[in-house]
């Protein structure tokens, strides 16, 4: 059985998704609640330490908030920190993310690599979006705070980039919906098709492990499982979730 990380009111969480960089908490209560979480992971043996610059992360933050074009998100400031403050303790040296739409989910994991909140240099940054628009527009975001081109954001099919890839990956992080109805169901197939590039250690977040629950029980089964994933966290900070496992 998974550990869970559940914070009080969590589950009735409320954001504008049409306004994600609205204030909803004081930044003392966004800090605590995250840092908490990542106490949990630090103990669960997913991260190495706790530690990330916050004032990195608030950077990071504000230029996002100035230059991307966001229609719409569930990533929140408490998600957002999350995140970040994963991937700058990991420090993954390959990330990829997998559904990013407009390119906000990825560069809140690659910004601990990239813009002005980076703590770290990593070797392959990759987004994956299989709509084009939506590809283009997350390319054109990312390029903003991108200043060096580190980012490769692919308009391209997820299961089939990852089955391909002969790279090691440190940190996927899923966040796609499948056609036909299908919906998140489709985070095992993206998970078991890039199975061979995880090596011990990998990090695997997947969005929406609260609000998605019942359409990613065999996703959730399959971490959680001791045999597949040496230990999985459920992150119940908002209404969304994050389910973080590790291989």
């Amino acid at each position: 059985m998974a550990r869970v990380y559940e914070v009080d009111g969590a589950r009735d969480w409320k954001m504008d998704w049409k306004n994600p960089h609205l204030v909803l908490e004081p930044l003392k209560r966004e800090t605590q609640v995250v840092d908490g979480g990542l106490a949990v992971l630090v103990d669960a043996g997913i991260l190495p330490h706790a530690n990330y610059d916050g004032g990195k992360l608030l950077a990071h933050r504000a230029a996002v908030e100035e230059t991307f074009d966001i229609p719409w998100t569930a990533i929140g400031h408490r998600m957002q920190r999350l995140l970040y403050a994963i991937n700058a303790a990991a420090q993954p040296q390959v990330m990829v993310a997998v559904g990013i739409f407009c390119g906000n989910t990825f560069i809140s994991n690659a910004g601990a690599a990239i813009g002005p909140g980076a703590c770290y240099s990593a070797q392959r940054l990759v987004g994956l979006e299989i709509r084009t628009e939506e590809a283009d527009r997350a390319r054109r975001n990312v390029a903003t705070i991108d200043a060096e081109g580190m980012a490769e954001i692919l308009g391209e099919d997820g299961i089939a980039w990852v089955q391909n890839v002969e790279d090691v990956i440190d940190l996927l992080y899923l966040d796609a919906d499948g056609s036909g109805g299908r919906g998140k169901s489709i985070y095992l197939d993206i998970l078991q098709a890039a199975e061979h590039a995880l090596r011990p250690g990998s990090i695997v977040l997947a969005h929406n492990s609260v609000n998605s629950a019942a359409q990613l029980a065999d996703y959730l089964e399959y971490v959680r499982h001791p045999a597949n994933f040496r230990e999985s966290v459920n992150m119940v900070i908002d209404n969304q979730g994050l389910e973080v496992s590790v291989r």
